[in-house]
């Protein structure tokens, strides 16, 4: 199988070089972190395939233009949590290529738990027959979408990021509780989320 990079050097150094091709990933994450960079880096480092079910296609297009070089095409659906448009939106993946849907929970809220359940596992089958990888983008806030546990059982890989405030310090750390087809961390991972995504190297303060 092959080991594809994330666009992000030290997931891909803890990782053995990336993640599996095929693989389904779900990034946890609250709305004021700053999550949004990961997918940045996800997005540029192969032909991507981004739908936004919540901010503008512009917007996202606005926020992906510069440095990078493999193309990028965003979709935004008319119906947030048109389970029907999202497939057809989804469907034509490049080959190797990466697919990700921000946010998730507009679909996971807008349909009956089978029919999601069906939805995602329609979504998977693609992305392994194109030896892809999927990101998945799941904010928290307030009570979790009735299907959120439906994506985190199919997905293959589980991205729990946490931000804390403790004084003046913003404390990232990212969990990997679940990694179907290699090895979790056992520790959480520190980043810094400035512009880019680095191990934080300062000290916690107690």
């Amino acid at each position: 199988m092959e080991t594809l990079p994330t666009g992000i050097s030290v997931l891909d150094r803890q990782f053995g070089g990336g993640l599996p091709s095929g693989s389904v990933v779900v990034l946890k994450a609250n709305p004021d972190s700053q999550s949004e960079l990961i997918l940045d880096r996800f997005a540029r480092v192969r032909r991507c395939r981004y739908l936004t079910t919540v901010r503008s296609a512009d917007a996202v297009e606005a926020s992906l233009s510069g440095d990078g070089d493999e193309e990028t095409t965003v979709e935004a659906p008319t119906e947030a949590g048109d389970l029907d448009e999202a497939a057809a939106l989804t469907g034509d993946l490049p080959e190797a290529g990466t697919l990700i849907v921000d946010s998730v929970e507009p679909l996971e809220d807008g349909a009956a738990p089978a029919a999601y359940a069906e939805f995602l596992g329609d979504l998977r089958s693609r992305v392994d027959d194109a030896g892809g990888v999927a990101l998945l983008h799941a904010l928290r806030g307030g009570e979790d979408p009735r299907t959120r546990r439906v994506t985190e059982q199919v997905a293959d890989v589980v991205f729990d990021l946490r931000t804390t405030v403790a004084g003046t310090e913003i404390a990232n750390r990212l969990v990997v509780p679940k990694f179907r087809g290699g090895a979790a961390l056992e520790e959480p991972l520190k980043l810094k989320l400035t512009d880019t995504v680095a191990v934080d190297t300062s000290r916690d303060i107690a």
